[in-house]
């Protein structure tokens, strides 16, 4: 799994942060970053669920096939 991010889109609300917490960091003013670039399988679903929540889809996953990008867990 290898998640993208367009800095460009995102406002930095969070939403990733909360819903995989290992894997993403939201600073208070600024945009996400990405703590842990190659998460355990164990974290694949919270990352496909913050891909799928982001309110300004900057974030992908760029290594799985189409029909799973942005599906809820």
């Amino acid at each position: 799994m290898r998640i993208e991010v367009d800095a460009d889109l995102c406002q930095g609300h969070g939403v990733c942060q909360d819903e995989a917490p290992a894997v993403f960091a939201v600073p208070k003013r600024g945009t996400v970053e990405i703590v842990d670039p190659s998460p355990a399988a164990t974290e694949h679903a919270a990352v496909r669920a913050a891909v799928h929540y982001c309110p300004t889809r900057a974030l992908s996953i760029a290594d799985e096939p189409d029909s799973a990008k942005g599906t809820h867990p």
